[in-house]
C-alpha cells in the first residue's frame, strides 16, 4: 500500500470518528441534560447489566484508566449510588454493585437514550435500517483485537445474497490473490445454474452467520447421482483461523452423506494453503493435479476427493 493510499484511508477513518462523535453528541459534557457525564452513564449502565463487578473488570471493558475509575466510583459510592463488598475468590477486589438509588437514577436515562435512537432509527426504512445496523456491526467485528469465538448459524440464502455471495468472493480474491474477471464470471455461472435448476434434497447452499453479520458460505451441489461437490466455499478473512471453516466442511459432509452421494469432491489450488488444509482435516486426500492458465494467473489447480 502506498503512503497516499495510507493516508486516504487514514483520513476517511478519522473523518467517520468526527461524524460519529458530533452525531452521538458526545462532544457535550452532559448527556440528556443530566447532572450525570458521558462516562458516567457508561459506567452506570456497566452495572445496571445485572452483575457485581470489579473495578478491574469495568476498567477494562469500557477502555477507562483506572484511576479515574476509582475517583469516579468513589464520587458514586458518596451519592448512595452504589456499594462495594470484598469478593471471596480475591481479597484484593471489591464487588460493585448499583444500589436501589442507583438503578432509579439510570432509569431514566437508559429510556431517553433509547428514545433517542429510536427517533434516529426510525427517520430510515426498515432496509436502511438493517444495512445501518449490519454495517455497524461490521466496524465492531473488524476491529475487535480478539475476534470473538461466538455462535455461528447455518441458514439458506435469504433474497439478494446469492449475487452478494458472487459479489464479496470476487472482491476478496481480486483484493488477496489478485485474480481477475472470470472468476466473477464462474461464480456467477455456478450461483445462476443452482438457482435455477438444483434439486432441494441432493443439493445445498449455506449462509454462515454471525451477530445476524454474514461471515462465510459454502454450497454443495451434484456432480452425478453418486458424487457431489463442495464449491462456493469461503470465509471472510477476519473470522478465519476459529474453527468455522472446519464446522462448515462437516456440515456439507453430513448433508452429502444424508442426501445419498457416495463421495465429495473440493477444488482449490496450491497457493491457497487455508484451504488446502481444511481439506486434509476433513478426511479430503488429493486426488488431482494439473497447471491450469485461470484467473489470469498460472495455477496449480488441485481435486481433493473423500469417500462418503
Amino acid at each position: 500500500m502506498t503512503d497516499s493510499a495510507a493516508l486516504r484511508r487514514v483520513e476517511a477513518v478519522r473523518h467517520f470518528n468526527r461524524f460519529y462523535t458530533k452525531h452521538i453528541g458526545a462532544l457535550h459534557e452532559r448527556l440528556q441534560k443530566s447532572p450525570y457525564s458521558l462516562t458516567e452513564v457508561r459506567v452506570l449502565h456497566e452495572l445496571a447489566r445485572g452483575r457485581a463487578q470489579t473495578a478491574t473488570v469495568l476498567a477494562r471493558n469500557l477502555g477507562l484508566d483506572s484511576g479515574y475509575l476509582s475517583r469516579l466510583l468513589t464520587s458514586f459510592e458518596r451519592r448512595n449510588l452504589l456499594t462495594r463488598r470484598p469478593s471471596e475468590s480475591d481479597a484484593r477486589q471489591s464487588l460493585i454493585a448499583l444500589t436501589d438509588q442507583g438503578y432509579a437514577a439510570y432509569e431514566p436515562l437508559d429510556v431517553a437514550a433509547i428514545e433517542e435512537v429510536m427517533s434516529a432509527l426510525e427517520r430510515l426504512a426498515e432496509s436502511s435500517q438493517e444495512e445501518l445496523i449490519g454495517a455497524m456491526k461490521l466496524v465492531e467485528r473488524l476491529l475487535d483485537e480478539q475476534p470473538r469465538r461466538g455462535v455461528v448459524t447455518l441458514r439458506a440464502p435469504r433474497a439478494g445474497e446469492y449475487g452478494w455471495l458472487v459479489h464479496r468472493q470476487a472482491l476478496l480474491f481480486a483484493s488477496e490473490h489478485g485474480w481477475d474477471q472470470t472468476f466473477e464470471g464462474l461464480l456467477a455461472g455456478i450461483v445462476a445454474d443452482f438457482t435455477q435448476h438444483h434439486d432441494p434434497v441432493r443439493e445445498m447452499c449455506w449462509i454462515v452467520e454471525q451477530d445476524n453479520a454474514i461471515v462465510g458460505a459454502a454450497m454443495v451441489a451434484g456432480v452425478s447421482a453418486t458424487v457431489a461437490r463442495i464449491t462456493m466455499l469461503y470465509i471472510e478473512p477476519d473470522m478465519r483461523r476459529l474453527g468455522i471453516g472446519t464446522q462448515l466442511v462437516d456440515e456439507c459432509v453430513r448433508f452429502a452423506r444424508r442426501a445419498g452421494y457416495t463421495r465429495l469432491t473440493l477444488a482449490t489450488v496450491t497457493t491457497l494453503e487455508q484451504s488446502r488444509r481444511l481439506c486434509e482435516r476433513a478426511g479430503f486426500v488429493c486426488a488431482d493435479v494439473a497447471p491450469e492458465m485461470r484467473f489470469g494467473h498460472e495455477l496449480t489447480v488441485e481435486r481433493w476427493e473423500r469417500d462418503l
